[in-house]
């Protein structure tokens, strides 16, 4: 089953070493599978060289539009926007700054049945220094255990989700633990995973924003606050589901 459109999505800060690169292999990858793609990029607020580049290249290419946010809202914020401004049958995301090549998003399109309602990638190996690495396998654990997900590699942030789903499993989060929020909420409305394996390369250029003291210990306070939210509370389960009838068919299964 191949895709009828697509919609490849960046959220987008400080990545100008990256974005146009992104942006024109997504094009390159989504013309072999389809003519009903476009692709679309948030741009968070960036303090570098990214609204320019983004901006010349929309002007260049009439499928790519851009959508910028006057601040750094977060992670999640972005997501969010993005989601809200797809246009197709299926929604791709990866992130701006590199560490997944868009090319690979013809592995997941393989895998997309008609009953299959996320493709999830899942991490081939970390390209990430050690301590990096090992703090993340540490993370991925204790999320896993916590939440009771059943994906391999809830973080892996390279995605091909049917709008749909997007459209009847509303999002709130606007920081990095919006990936679990989205995974838990998707899982517990009975969506259908595929999970495929994907490369994940070194950072070429700037650094990571999660890796901060201060901004893990953010973290780990949203990560307890949505914990007990979807956790304890079951919160998103208690109002009245709005997917379609095939997706409360799948939350039945």
């Amino acid at each position: 089953m191949i895709p009828h459109s697509i919609t490849a999505f960046f959220p987008a800060y400080n990545d100008a070493g990256t974005i146009g690169d992104l942006v024109i292999t997504a094009m390159q990858t989504l013309s072999q599978i389809t003519p009903n793609y476009e692709v679309l990029v948030v741009n968070d607020g960036s303090t570098d060289h990214t609204a320019k580049i983004l901006n010349e290249l929309a002007y260049r290419h009439p499928r790519l539009r851009v959508i910028h946010h006057d601040r750094n809202r977060g992670y999640g914020a972005a997501l969010r926007t993005g989601f809200a401004n797809a246009r197709k049958e299926w929604v791709f995301y990866t992130d701006g700054d590199g560490q997944y090549n868009p090319r690979e998003l013809l592995r997941l399109v393989r895998a997309v049945r008609e009953n299959v309602d996320v493709v999830n990638g899942y991490k081939i190996f970390r390209s990430d220094p050690f301590h990096r690495a090992i703090i993340g396998r540490l993370y991925h654990y204790a999320v896993r255990l916590a939440f009771g997900f059943r994906l391999r590699d809830v973080d892996c942030d390279f995605r091909l989700i049917r709008r749909q789903v997007l459209e009847s499993v509303p999002l709130e989060s606007d920081t990095g633990v919006i990936c679990l929020e989205m995974v838990k909420k998707f899982q517990d409305a009975g969506c259908r995973f595929v999970e495929v394996p994907v490369c994940h390369w070194h950072r070429v250029y700037g650094k990571s924003q999660f890796f901060q003291f201060r901004r893990l210990c953010r973290v780990a306070v949203h990560l307890m606050q949505l914990w007990y939210k979807l956790v304890i509370r079951r919160a998103h389960l208690q109002t009245e589901p709005t997917g379609s009838p095939s997706l409360q068919e799948n939350a039945n299964v």
